[in-house]
């Protein structure tokens, strides 16, 4: 077994939104310093960390430095370039590993990897030409996803296709890049695992949680998630297998489709912490900011026990008044209510500003209690898309 990471020393993040903000606050909490790097002034995680560097990805020198001067190096988005995490990893380890990254980061890689791990997903083909869109479509069949392969998230990059005569449209409207092309998925519900891996191989998993988005973008989690005990059995299956066959070390998010026949089909990855779990930091005795501090540090997971049923409802800059200055935070009150501000210089309409997580006796019970607090919140005069 590796010997752990000292107390005392400066773990390295890569980003700096709110998941680099939390996770730097877990870090603390352990004994540990931070070192953020991100390419921009009081980012919300260089306000919670111990030091920043304010250098562009791809600058590998200023990489290179940042990387000596840490005992292990994390990241917050999956979109790490690569020449970045290789520069990294010439110094510190980088956990979860450039082969997680390097699956994660190409969702056509990425399907294939788990299909040929045994994970089950949902009928898809790559595209890399308006003919193989064409074939594709034939052999899946209607409706279906068109996604791009790199990048993309909060339902950027993806078209809904309902007909052939969609395809030429959206082909083009994607810039003609490689993508995948999937099957429309009639699901149940959509549910995540957040799951941490230690070094020694131990696996723990939080959820699975259940997830509802607005306008693509995660609205309301909650846990338990309300699927028959073999189904979230079947779920924890999967998303350890998944951290088993591709040796994460660290935190990896499984996402999920619950089909109507009681299947649970992998949709995608996140090898971090996860949106929706940012519940756990109140409805379980670890979060998962401590887990991604524990494993990348070659500590043992922490054994995991939910506390209470909990429901986590996004605060997005629609919250904010058009005039300036915030929401009456007073509308929030209860010893069960938990407000999370993420420290970001301005709102923007559907740009994520900070968290609302409400425990109570049951799922639903907690449900109701977050989206009240936060219709409390809304302005007569919300700011408007630009």
């Amino acid at each position: 077994m590796a010997t752990p990471i000292p107390q005392g020393s400066t773990l390295g993040m890569l980003g700096g939104g709110q998941l680099g903000r939390m996770f730097a606050d877990a870090a603390h909490a352990l004994g540990y310093r931070v070192h953020v790097y991100c390419p921009e002034d009081n980012c919300p995680a260089a306000q919670a960390a111990d030091e920043h560097t304010n250098a562009p990805y791809d600058d590998l020198d200023a990489v290179s430095r940042f990387a000596e001067s840490v005992a292990v190096v994390t990241y917050e988005f999956e979109n790490v370039p690569a020449a970045t995490a290789a520069a990294c990893a010439a110094h510190a380890p980088v956990r979860p590993g450039e082969n997680v990254l390097r699956v994660a980061q190409d969702r056509i890689r990425e399907k294939t990897t788990l299909r040929e791990h045994g994970i089950p997903v949902g009928p898809f083909a790559p595209v890399k030409s308006e003919i193989d869109l064409h074939q594709a479509m034939q052999a899946i069949g209607l409706p279906g996803v068109l996604k791009t392969s790199g990048g993309g998230y909060d339902g950027k990059g993806q078209r809904i296709l309902r007909s052939i005569a969609d395809a030429t449209y959206a082909w083009e409207d994607l810039g003609r890049v490689p993508c995948v092309y999937e099957a429309m998925i009639d699901f149940e519900q959509e549910v995540s695992i957040v799951a941490a891996r230690s070094v020694d191989g131990g696996v723990q998993c939080f959820g699975p949680i259940a997830n509802t988005h607005r306008n693509h973008i995660l609205d309301v989690s909650v846990v338990p998630s309300g699927a028959p005990e073999k189904v979230e059995e079947q779920a924890v299956a999967i998303a350890t297998q998944v951290m088993n066959g591709l040796d994460v070390v660290g935190v990896l998010c499984v996402e999920f489709f619950q089909t109507r026949d009681g299947r649970m089909l992998v949709n995608e990855l996140a090898p971090r912490p996860h949106n929706s779990g940012h519940l756990t930091i109140e409805a379980f005795n670890a979060s998962q900011f401590e887990q991604q501090v524990r494993t990348i540090c070659g500590l043992p997971v922490a054994p995991l026990e939910r506390k209470s049923p909990a429901a986590m409802a996004n605060l997005l800059g629609d919250l904010w008044p058009a005039e300036g200055g915030d929401p009456d935070w007073s509308a929030i009150d209860g010893e069960h209510m938990h407000l999370h501000l993420y420290g970001k210089a301005a709102a923007r309409p559907g740009r994520k500003m900070g968290h609302l997580t409400a425990l109570a006796r049951t799922p639903h019970e907690a449900i109701r209690d977050a989206v009240e607090a936060r219709t409390r919140l809304a302005p007569r005069n919300p700011l408007s898309p630009d």
